[in-house]
């Protein structure tokens, strides 16, 4: 769960940024966003977890 959370942040820090800064306008961020809401029903969701937490996995193990 705290992945999720985290990625969720992250991700909508990073849409506001692109508001704010880049060209990245109101409408699309909320088309963004449905598209979002709709995958997480879809039953293609478990596969898009499985790979957001394998790469959250992969990249904590990265040691700098």
């Amino acid at each position: 769960m705290a992945v999720n959370v985290s990625a969720v942040v992250l991700l909508a820090v990073l849409v506001v940024v692109l508001v704010k800064k880049g060209g990245l306008k109101a409408g699309h961020a909320v088309v963004c966003a449905l598209l979002g809401f709709y995958l997480a029903s879809s039953l293609m969701a478990p596969a898009i977890s499985e790979v957001a937490a394998n790469l959250a996995r992969l990249i904590s193990g990265i040691k700098f």
